[in-house]
């Protein structure tokens, strides 16, 4: 259904705008999931980075997935005429089977449908991972700052997009709505058993080493600082080359966020010089690492 985003580079925008979207969906845990909260997320993955910012409506038109390279039609959603009420029974959907199915079974099934309804132009894949993480943290599947689905699908971007495009034909209205989204799911439990992996191995590298628990001070730290966090696994000090390479940030923008950081004392400087200052954790976070 995506294909023609294969390989495309997320841009600073969309970067700083997914992060700010997953630390506004973080503050809203407890409140339930409505077609408000998705408009929210879809304008904040849209906005750029900025807060204050109206929820989005869905599109107005009709649009059409297709191949970069073929121009080939991959997928045609339906009509923005349905939309409003495809996301309306979508929403009753999810808080109707909320008791009856798998937290993750829900959340896979949620995320493929939102994204075969597609209600925007643009921002539809990563509105609906946005979504996909709100609901496994709801319900209780809330790791933190341990795990991101994020990062397994970006391992093999083609299978992600090959998993989630499902259907014998290209239109919704001929067979994609009623398609068999089997494989979808296998994908994404998979996906969610390789993060669940992946901690269990920290966790088992910690107790060997006899580490305290530093889930509750992880807990205090916005999604961009524990991005941040991972250049001091095998490091004491950072420079900003290494966060334009982490976020995909300009140069610029990378020493706008590390002064945001020292202001806030999550870092602090370690070498003054202007060509080559370095970046380490301030000591209350220091211990994260260690």
């Amino acid at each position: 259904m995506f294909k023609n985003f294969i390989g495309r580079q997320r841009d600073e925008r969309e970067i700083k705008g997914y992060y700010l979207a997953l630390e506004w969906l973080e503050q809203n845990l407890s409140k339930p999931i409505t077609e408000t909260t998705i408009k929210t997320i879809h304008a904040l993955v849209e906005g750029g980075g900025k807060w204050k910012i109206n929820p989005s409506s869905y599109r107005y038109g009709q649009n059409v997935i297709k191949d970069s390279g073929t121009n080939e039609i991959l997928y045609m959603p339906p009509e923005c005429k349905d939309v409003s009420s495809l996301m309306k029974d979508l929403i009753v959907w999810i808080q109707s089977e909320k008791t009856e199915l798998p937290i993750p079974i829900i959340a896979a099934i949620v995320h493929c449908q939102f994204a075969t309804i597609h209600s925007y132009y643009d921002g539809n894949g990563r509105t609906a991972r946005l979504l996909t993480t709100l609901i496994l943290y709801q319900g209780g599947y809330d790791l933190k700052g341990l795990y991101s689905l994020e990062e397994y699908y970006a391992q093999d971007l083609k299978s992600y997009y090959d998993a989630i495009s499902r259907g014998s034909h290209h239109n919704y209205c001929f067979g994609r709505a009623e398609a068999d989204i089997t494989p979808w799911i296998e994908y994404f439990v998979l996906g969610m058993l390789d993060a669940f992996t992946n901690v269990k191995n920290r966790v088992s590298q910690a107790a060997g080493k006899d580490e305290t628990d530093k889930s509750k001070i992880l807990r205090t730290l916005t999604p961009k600082q524990r991005k941040v966090l991972t250049l001091f696994s095998e490091r004491e000090t950072i420079t900003s080359k290494d966060i334009e390479s982490l976020f995909g940030f300009s140069s610029r923008a990378a020493r706008f966020l590390l002064k945001d950081l020292v202001g806030i004392r999550f870092l602090k400087i370690d070498n003054l010089s202007d060509k080559t200052r370095t970046y380490k954790l301030s000591e209350e976070y220091e211990r994260l690492v260690v």
